[in-house]
């Protein structure tokens, strides 16, 4: 009878008893590892049976430890593992030691959020990104709550939104112009901007030159439909000459003395202040005393020092409010529901039916009912609320969320630096389009009084909205003046036409291509 030809001889057959061994008690132990939860879960009589069958008892009880597995009990004690065939260790955790987190859930969504936003061009990106929404969502309400206003001024239907695109337009150009500028040329611009602008300001107030809009005479003349707000520039440059003088007087350490923190800041930024009085803008000058006790804050002005000016602030405040029939009407119609007697919370009161009418989606882009002669400055002061009305709670939530952002990551680029103008320059900015914003959603929700002042970056107004694009592109400069993200830009970004090891598409390094026919 002819021999088996599959028969292989006995030292092959050992050295596959040898390689199969261990396979099988692994798959053994992952069997065992499976069935313990199992049997826990059974009545007793099932889990003493699963318990005697093949491969689920536990060493010592018909079963010989496996080689290279450390085996897992029930018993408190220390595990050990025999040593893997070849003479290699298996590497095993400490009792009591923690197991390591792991990727999912909700704190690993919360790691992953963490680490993504303590990347070096974070700020870079949501200041840029949220700046940018937020202005392409303003141009769309401009265009739709200006229309029926366009019309009943015998205006064409865009003539709002055209004004508007050309001013978003060229504060783009700006933004550009100041993200690329280096620090030292923004502090260069800080004394010939307050000069000019206060050159302005002057003019405002002369007769026959000066304009007067909603009886606040704060405008310029530019010729045809064009004029000019100084006053909104204002903000800006106490900005940048107040971080420069500030930032000059830390370098000497000259601020731990009230007169220095003081004198000029304060004098300086209250003859903006009666600049901007003389004219009747009271919604103007509440920003810019926001500002300026941002950047005493930001100085670490004592508690009492900032208290007293607080005091004063506020006691010049209620004067020029009670001087005023028209700003004590304003106070008296918060929180109200009704017009009242001769209309005199019209405005405030269907800025509230506005929002109220939007619900949770909104009626649709155009289809706001308010606009039509209801509210007045429905694309100015009022914005807001035909937002609300047209594109709902998940529009205006959507809105808070992008200043929101835009806000942090400013406060973010103040705290991470080390030079003093950089974070005086950008905590005034910051300040500046938060408190902005705070006022006037403040106003249209009814929980402040109407100041009259824009919303930042959404609002109509090319006055408004030139410079307060300059200062985002301000934030954005010192976002990339940043050590980690000049090192990060400067890998992403090909010198003298060659190409760097990290292409401008993605993040993923460049690896030689492998043959069709390697795996």
């Amino acid at each position: 009878m002819p021999a088996d030809d599959t028969a292989a001889p006995a030292p092959v057959r050992a050295r596959a008893r040898a390689a199969a061994d261990p396979l099988a008690a692994r798959l053994v132990g992952r069997a065992r590892r499976l069935a313990d939860p199992i049997r826990g879960a059974l009545p007793g009589p099932w889990a003493a049976a699963l318990a005697g069958a093949p491969g689920a008892g536990a060493p010592g009880a018909g079963t010989r430890p496996l080689p290279g597995l450390a085996l897992r009990t029930r018993t408190t004690g220390s595990r050990k593992a025999a040593p893997a065939p070849g003479g290699r260790s298996v590497r095993t955790r400490p009792p009591g030691k923690p197991r390591p987190p792991r990727g999912g859930g909700v704190r690993g969504l919360y790691e992953r959020a963490r680490r993504a936003w303590d990347r070096p061009l974070t700020a870079y990106y949501v200041i840029l990104g949220a700046s940018m929404l937020i202005t392409v969502l303003g141009l769309v309400m401009v265009y739709s709550a200006s229309i029926i206003k366009a019309l009943e001024l015998s205006l064409p239907a865009t003539y709002f939104f055209r004004k508007q695109f050309l001013a978003a337009v060229i504060g783009a150009a700006l933004l550009l112009l100041a993200s690329r500028m280096p620090v030292r040329l923004h502090r260069a611009l800080a004394y010939p901007l307050l000069v000019v602008t206060v050159f302005l300001m002057v003019l405002v107030q002369v007769p026959g030159i000066g304009h007067a809009v909603n009886g606040n005479q704060n405008w310029l003349y530019l010729g045809g439909p064009f004029q000019l707000q100084p006053s909104e520039f204002g903000k800006l440059a106490l900005i940048l000459w107040g971080a420069d003088l500030l930032a000059r007087k830390q370098d000497k350490r000259l601020l731990t003395q009230w007169k220095h923190l003081l004198v000029p800041l304060v004098p300086g930024a209250f003859l903006l202040l009666g600049l901007i009085m003389l004219g009747g803008d009271m919604g103007t000058a509440i920003i810019l005393t926001a500002i300026l006790f941002g950047l005493l804050w930001l100085t670490g002005a004592p508690t009492r020092l900032f208290a007293g000016v607080l005091g004063v602030a506020a006691v010049i405040g209620v004067a020029l409010v009670r001087g005023s029939a028209n700003r004590m009407a304003r106070v008296e119609c918060l929180g109200a529901t009704d017009p009242g007697p001769g209309d005199a919370c019209w405005q405030a009161v269907h800025g509230i039916y506005a929002l109220a009418s939007g619900g949770w989606f909104g009626s649709g882009l155009g289809a706001s009912v308010e606009k039509w002669g209801q509210l007045p400055e429905p694309h100015t002061d009022f914005i807001f609320a035909i937002t609300g009305e047209e594109l709902g709670l998940a529009g205006t939530l959507s809105v808070l969320a992008l200043f929101a952002a835009l806000g942090y990551a400013g406060i973010r680029v103040a705290g991470r630096t080390e030079d003093p103008f950089v974070r005086y320059a950008a905590g005034g900015v910051t300040t500046w389009i938060t408190a902005q914003a705070v006022v006037n959603i403040g106003a249209v929700l009814g929980l402040l009084p109407i100041a009259g002042v824009p919303l930042p970056l959404f609002s109509y107004g090319g006055s408004a909205l030139l410079p307060t694009m300059f200062a985002v592109g301000l934030l954005i400069a010192f976002a990339r003046d940043e050590p980690a993200a000049k090192a990060a830009l400067a890998g992403r970004e090909p010198r003298f036409g060659g190409r760097t090891g990290v292409s401008w598409m993605s993040m993923r390094r460049r690896v030689k291509k492998r043959p069709s026919g390697e795996r």
